[in-house]
């Protein structure tokens, strides 16, 4: 490693340490659904006078003494670094998600483009670049050249002033820079405000994205920017938790009390307000849902209960299902089907569809134990033929009862054991 290799290592260091200079550490935006708002006050430190004059003289032209004697004498001078409160809700890009060069437009220096393309890390690039210069001292000392070893770590220890300057030029910019910054959010506070205010109310979607795109249309700035990105997903979840409850009031309407004229219409309504959010609510599945169910009700059931108590229907079919007169029941609970009962109508139809298959499955069983026992080949065979009749009776009458597969199961085996 020669002097070449020495230049080429503190340019690559200044423009890191430059880069590194950019980087901030403010406190990230909220984005839940009660954004902080930023303080409108903003509290300016002046930058230190003569930081931007600072001698840039060579490494090699420094010495060991002058080190020392610029370090004391500027151990009590420190530039201020451009603070701005205003600044506090929103994110500066932190290193690792800092555009590269390449990204934001040509660099305006002397830099080649492909080297403006990589944007080196300054918390990865320093390190490694130190390291090296150890490893390279040290390869010289194994080698038994220590005069080389020496000199070269020398070279090393003369760039200690130019930390000074480096660490000065950093904050002269960050004062530009974050003034800058802080004019953009104190002219944009007042749609931030906005923004902010309107996420706490739980505004529509729509209204919130709308917004947010006038804010990024004025080109605020990449980190006011990201947070107007943001607070519009934060917007689109309130929206979407919104319209799922709202579905759901929806559905329960025409699934639970037969409600279909008034749940068909509150589901166009939903439509209509919430055209951003098809693809993950389906609404048009659930207004073809809803017209489903109306065309199977019959409407002269629907009409009966305007006159009559569904509550009382409902305690008769109970007793229906416990005297054992399934059918009577089955009919009394289907009309109730169109009453506003319906979700209890629904519900005391599993259980009669249980209560029957349960007796079908039973008789079943008591059949096959004849068949058991019967010597003759041609009987046990009928017998098992009669076992069968009692589930087809189950699956014909409640197709959807519960326990349907066992039934199957059940038929399956009769079959098998017919075909013996």
């Amino acid at each position: 490693m020669n002097m070449k290799f020495l230049s080429k290592t503190l340019l690559m260091a200044a423009a890191t340490f430059m880069l590194a200079a950019c980087a901030g550490n403010a406190p990230a935006p909220m984005t839940d659904a009660q954004p902080q708002t930023a303080t409108q006050d903003a509290t300016v430190a002046k930058p230190q006078a003569g930081a931007d004059q600072q001698a840039t003289a060579p490494a090699g032209q420094s010495k060991p003494s002058e080190s020392a004697s610029t370090s004391s004498a500027t151990s009590t001078e420190h530039a201020g670094v451009f603070d701005s409160q205003a600044l506090d809700s929103y994110r500066l890009n932190t290193p690792e998600n800092t555009p590269a060069t390449s990204d934001v437009g040509p660099a305006d220096n002397t830099q080649s483009s492909s080297a403006a393309a990589q944007v080196p890390d300054p918390y990865t690039a320093f390190p490694k670049l130190v390291e090296e210069v150890f490893a390279h001292a040290a390869s010289l000392y194994k080698a038994g050249l220590t005069d080389s070893a020496s000199a070269y770590l020398e070279k090393f220890r003369i760039l200690k002033p130019m930390w000074k300057v480096w660490f000065d030029k950093a904050d002269t910019l960050l004062n530009e820079f974050g003034k800058e910054r802080a004019e953009k959010a104190k002219a944009f506070e007042p749609l931030v405000f906005q923004i902010q205010n309107m996420n706490r109310a739980q505004t529509a979607y729509s209204m919130v994205a709308e917004t947010a795109d006038s804010l990024i249309a004025l080109a605020p700035g990449d980190s006011l920017t990201g947070w107007a990105n943001a607070q519009k997903q934060v917007a689109y979840k309130n929206t979407l938790a919104k319209a799922k409850k709202e579905y759901d009031t929806i559905k329960a309407l025409a699934d639970n009390q037969a409600q279909f004229a008034e749940a068909q219409k509150k589901a166009a309504e939903l439509q209509m307000r919430y055209r951003d959010f098809e693809n993950e609510l389906h609404i048009q599945a659930l207004i073809d849902y809803i017209a489903g169910l109306a065309a199977a009700t019959n409407s002269e059931a629907a009409k009966y209960w305007e006159s009559h108590d569904p509550a009382q229907a409902l305690a008769k079919a109970d007793e229906l299902i416990k005297a054992g007169k399934y059918g009577e029941a089955k009919a009394a609970l289907n009309k109730l089907k169109a009453s506003k009962l319906r979700k209890e109508a629904n519900d005391k139809y599993q259980e009669l569809a249980n209560t029957f298959c349960n007796a079908q499955r039973k008789a079943t069983s008591q059949i096959f134990t004849k068949a058991q026992k019967q010597k003759d080949a041609a009987k046990k065979k009928k017998l098992l033929q009669d076992a069968i009749a009692p589930l087809d009776k189950c699956l014909g009458e409640y197709p959807e009862y519960g326990q349907k597969q066992k039934v199957l199961d059940n038929k399956q085996f009769l079959e098998k054991e017919i075909a013996k």
